[in-house]
Parts: C-alpha cells; sequence; structure tokens
C-alpha cells in the first residue's frame, strides 16, 4: 500500500532551502519515492490557506517513508530545513 508524506512548509531562508532541496531529493529517490506535489500554488478552498510551501511526496509502503525519513542522508537535510523554514511533515497511508 503507497504511503504519502505531506508537508506544509513556511520558508523563512530561501538560500538555505535550496540546499536543503537538493539533499532532499536525492534522498527521497534513493528510497523509492516520488513527488507528487512540489510547491505549486496552492490555494485554500475550505479552511485557512497553507503556509507558503506545499509538498506531497509518495512511496511505496509506509515502512519506505520511515527508512527515507530516518535515514542518515536525510537527517542531514532534515538539519538545513530546520535552520531555513518551520514545517508540519505528516505520513499517511494510501488506499
Amino acid at each position: 500500500m503507497p504511503a504519502y508524506v505531506i508537508a506544509e512548509i513556511d520558508v523563512q531562508n530561501p538560500v538555505d532551502y535550496e540546499e536543503y532541496k537538493k539533499l532532499a531529493r536525492t534522498a527521497i529517490e534513493k528510497h523509492g519515492g516520488r513527488y507528487r506535489v512540489g510547491g505549486g500554488k496552492a490555494e485554500a478552498i475550505e479552511g485557512s490557506a497553507p503556509a507558503n510551501r506545499l509538498v506531497v511526496l509518495e512511496f511505496p509502503s509506509t515502512e519506505a517513508a520511515k527508512r527515507w525519513y530516518y535515514s542518515p542522508e536525510y537527517q542531514e537535510a532534515v538539519k538545513i530545513r530546520h535552520r531555513a523554514s518551520k514545517a508540519r511533515v505528516l505520513l499517511v497511508e494510501g488506499v
């Protein structure tokens, strides 16, 4: 069953965030993940609008998503993301 990582990100340091994106993409692909939404325009049709960036990743399974998130290469990227932004990141099982 696929799993999705949904991140709502408020980028505060765009220069550092660009560095994070490069490292993150490599780690995501290494663990079988794919971008489904990558920061395009998001519009609220109910409730409040998301932060300035919304990302959706698809992984083959919850286990694959967790291996990616907790991998050493992604944890290096996370340090940069924490410096560059504030985020809420969710892991959701697909159907």
